[in-house]
């Protein structure tokens, strides 16, 4: 099998990038009452790094994300799910991803593998890279995963509750130099 060369793969500069919390989002979507009703929200990155390596597949991420920042639009929801039912943003206030390694499909696309820390359990959660856009020293990629609550203890309200939530990353990022 003959994956796409880096340059094809369109792989920024290797290098340090600080992730902008400010402009970059991670957004989730997951279903309500069995399933019937969609639920949207947001969370709040407080922090993270992008390593550009070389070669490219030994890159890495490391981010951290505010639990008590789940934002639904419906704030009696919000308090509950940062509550200890689900999040227990109070003893865990950090949700954490550190991705390892970046491997390739045959059609070319990137997976970040890597674990996702919940509620201080980590389960290995992989995040399937979009393009990257490079304008100067600052980077732009989006990225999706599914993650299982279930996976992470999160388990009050089975049937009345998605168990899986669909994320969507759109992140920046600036060099350091």
């Amino acid at each position: 099998m003959i994956l796409p060369s880096p340059k094809e793969r369109n792989v920024p500069k290797s290098g340090r990038y600080e992730i902008d919390a400010a402009a970059s989002t991670v957004r989730f979507r997951t279903r309500t009452v069995f399933g019937l009703f969609p639920v949207r929200g947001t969370f709040g990155i407080s922090r993270g790094q992008i390593t550009v390596a070389d070669p490219v597949d030994e890159s890495s991420v490391d981010v951290t994300v505010r639990a008590g920042s789940f934002d639904s639009g419906l704030e009696r929801r919000d308090r509950h799910v940062t509550s200890a039912d689900y999040l227990d943003a109070a003893r865990h206030p950090e949700i954490a991803y550190r991705g390892r390694r970046v491997a390739w499909s045959a059609t070319g696309t990137a997976v970040l593998e890597g674990e996702l820390t919940v509620r201080g359990v980590t389960r290995p959660v992989a995040v399937t890279v979009g393009p990257v856009v490079l304008n100067g020293r600052r980077l732009t990629v989006e990225g999706t995963a599914t993650v299982d609550r279930y996976a992470f203890g999160v388990t009050t309200a089975k049937g009345m509750t998605g168990r899986r939530l669909d994320i969507h990353l759109a992140v920046e990022a600036v060099a350091n130099e």
